[in-house]
C-alpha cells in the first residue's frame, strides 16, 4: 500500500470526522477531531449476539439494586468516612427517599455498561456507567466513518483491516437513544393532561468540551418533536419551581418532562461561589433532591449513581445466584449473568497481606472515581495500599486485570490530525440499554448500540476523552480479536 494513499485517505478520514461532528472542542471558536482507528476490531457473531442479549438483563439488575434503598444504605455507609462524594450522594438519596415530600420522578436508566474480552475468561464487566453515559453517538459515527471508508477507499481500508470478507456490525445508537428518550418524554407529557411539545433537559458542566457527541444527541431528540435545552446545575437553581400536581417547572418553558445529566459525578459539578450555603456544594445538591421530588422522568437518579458505584460492582461480584435473585432476576437470568461479573475483591488488612504474594500485574486497583484517572496499576499498587489508612480501605477494590487478543496485525490509529501504526491494539466493548422504570423503551429488549474504544495494551488510560483510547467499530470477521 503506497503511504501517499493512506495519507489521502487519512485526511479525508479526519474531514469527514469533523464534518459529521465527531470531535472536542479545544476552544470557544476551534475543535479537534476525535482519535480514532481507521478500520474495525473483529468480533464472532455469536459473541456480539450474546453480549446484546445479557446487558438488558445488567439493565435489569440494576433498576433492582437501584430501587432497593435499604440495601444501597448498607452498601454506601462503609464509604462516607473515606469518601465525602459518596457521603453528600448518600445524605441526598436519604433526603429523597426518606424525607418528608415523596419521590415522584420515574427512573429512567441509560446505562453504559463496559466488558473487555479476556483472552481466557471470555468477556468481562469492567464497570457500568448509570451517569453521564456518554459517548454513544460517537460509537454510530465511527461505525459510519468505517462504512464510508470501505466505501470511497475501499484498497487502503483492506489493507489495514483483518479480515478481508469482513461485515460491519450495526450500529444504530444515536436513533435508539433519541427514541426511547423522546418516548418517555412524551409519556410525561400525556400523562400531566398538558399539550405541546415535550420539554427535554441536558445537565451539562461549564466550559466542557466534549459537546458534540452530547449535540448529536440532541439534535436526534429534537427531530423526534421534542424541545431540549442545556443547563448547569447553578443555571437550574435559579430557574427550576414547583407547578400543580407535582410537575416540574423551568422558567419560560414551563413543564419539564425528560432530564438527562452528564454532570454530577464529581464535586465540582456542585460548586456555586456565588451561592450562600454552610457547606459546599450542598445547594446544588438540593436541586438533584428537587427534581426527583417532582413527576419527571430523569437519568441517572441518586439511587441509579449509587447503584453503578465501584462499590455496588463489588459486591454483586461477590454474591450468589440467590442473593443476585433478591433485585428481581429470575435464577435463569441470574445464572446467565454471574459469568459475566468478573471478580473484585475489597480492600483490608487481609487483602493487602495477600497481595504482597500475587503477581501485581494481574489486578487493578480502583478507587471510587469516575472517568480516567482513577486506577493504580502493575507494581505501584502494593505501595499504595501500603500508605492507605484503615477508615480508607472502603474507598477501594482490587480488579482482576483483564488480558485481551491485540489484533492480529497492526493497526492505524488517527489522533490530532497524525496517523500513527499500533503493533497492539485491543479493545473495549460499552453496550447501550434503555429502560424506563424497569421496562425496555428500545425494540430490542433495552438494547441501544455500542460504543467500541481502542488502545495499544500497554497504556492504562484508555479513555477517548481523558487517555490514550481511540473510537472504533465492530465488524464480524473470521478472526475474533475484540
Amino acid at each position: 500500500m503506497k503511504d501517499t494513499m493512506t495519507a489521502f485517505a487519512v485526511q479525508d478520514a479526519i474531514e469527514w470526522s469533523l464534518l459529521h461532528g465527531m470531535a472536542l472542542k479545544t476552544a470557544r471558536d476551534s475543535a479537534t477531531h476525535c482519535a480514532f482507528s481507521f478500520a474495525p476490531t473483529l468480533i464472532q457473531q455469536e459473541r456480539f449476539e450474546l453480549l446484546k442479549a445479557i446487558v438488558p438483563l445488567m439493565g435489569k439488575l440494576i433498576h433492582g439494586v437501584s430501587e432497593d434503598h435499604e440495601f444501597l444504605r448498607e452498601a454506601i455507609s462503609p464509604l462516607c468516612n473515606a469518601d465525602p462524594f459518596f457521603a453528600s450522594l448518600l445524605a441526598l438519596h436519604q433526603a429523597i427517599h426518606h424525607g418528608p415530600i415523596p419521590a415522584e420522578r420515574i427512573p429512567m436508566l441509560l446505562m453504559r455498561t463496559d466488558f473487555m474480552d479476556d483472552a481466557e475468561r471470555g468477556p468481562q464487566l469492567i464497570e457500568f456507567n448509570g451517569i453521564a453515559a456518554g459517548m454513544g453517538p460517537f460509537g454510530q459515527r465511527a461505525h459510519e466513518l468505517h462504512h464510508y471508508l470501505g466505501y470511497q477507499w475501499p484498497s487502503v481500508f483492506q489493507h489495514w483491516s483483518e479480515d478481508a470478507s469482513q461485515e460491519l456490525v450495526p450500529n444504530h445508537c444515536i436513533e435508539h437513544l433519541a427514541k426511547g428518550i423522546a418516548g418517555a418524554a412524551k409519556t410525561v407529557r400525556a400523562q400531566s393532561g398538558e399539550t405541546g411539545q415535550p420539554l427535554f433537559i441536558m445537565v451539562v458542566q461549564p466550559d466542557e468540551d466534549n459537546v458534540y457527541d452530547q449535540h448529536l444527541l440532541e439534535e436526534a431528540i429534537q427531530q423526534e418533536g421534542v424541545k431540549t435545552v442545556r443547563r448547569t446545575f447553578r443555571q437550574l437553581y435559579d430557574q427550576l419551581s414547583s407547578g400543580e400536581n407535582q410537575r416540574l417547572l423551568l422558567n419560560g418553558l414551563g413543564g419539564v418532562d425528560a432530564i438527562y445529566l452528564r454532570a454530577g459525578y464529581q464535586y465540582c459539578d456542585y460548586v456555586a461561589h456565588d451561592v450562600d450555603e454552610a457547606r459546599c456544594c450542598e445547594a446544588l445538591g438540593k436541586t438533584r433532591v428537587m427534581i426527583e421530588q417532582h413527576r419527571v422522568t430523569i437519568n441517572a437518579t441518586v439511587s441509579q449513581q449509587l447503584a453503578t458505584s465501584k462499590r455496588v460492582q463489588m459486591l454483586l461480584s461477590s454474591m450468589t445466584i440467590e442473593q443476585l435473585t433478591a433485585f428481581g432476576l429470575t435464577d435463569d437470568e441470574a445464572t446467565r449473568i454471574k459469568p459475566f461479573l468478573g471478580e473484585m475483591r475489597p480492600v483490608d488488612h487481609e487483602a493487602i497481606a495477600r497481595f504482597k504474594h500475587e503477581n501485581p500485574h494481574d489486578w487493578v486497583l480502583k478507587n471510587q472515581g469516575e472517568g480516567g484517572g482513577h486506577c493504580v496499576f502493575n507494581d505501584a499498587i502494593l505501595p499504595k495500599l501500603k500508605s492507605l489508612k484503615a477508615e480508607d480501605y472502603s474507598a477501594w477494590s482490587l480488579m482482576r486485570r483483564l488480558h485481551p487478543r491485540h489484533r492480529s496485525q497492526p493497526a492505524l490509529v488517527v489522533r490530532r490530525g497524525e496517523a500513527t501504526t499500533v503493533d497492539d491494539l485491543i479493545s473495549e466493548i460499552g453496550m447501550f440499554t434503555l429502560h424506563l422504570n424497569g421496562h425496555s423503551l428500545t425494540s430490542e429488549m433495552g438494547y441501544a448500540g455500542y460504543l467500541i474504544r481502542s488502545k495499544p495494551s500497554s497504556v492504562t488510560e484508555g479513555g477517548v476523552h481523558s487517555g490514550q483510547g481511540a473510537v472504533d467499530s465492530l465488524a464480524y470477521g473470521n478472526k475474533p480479536s475484540a
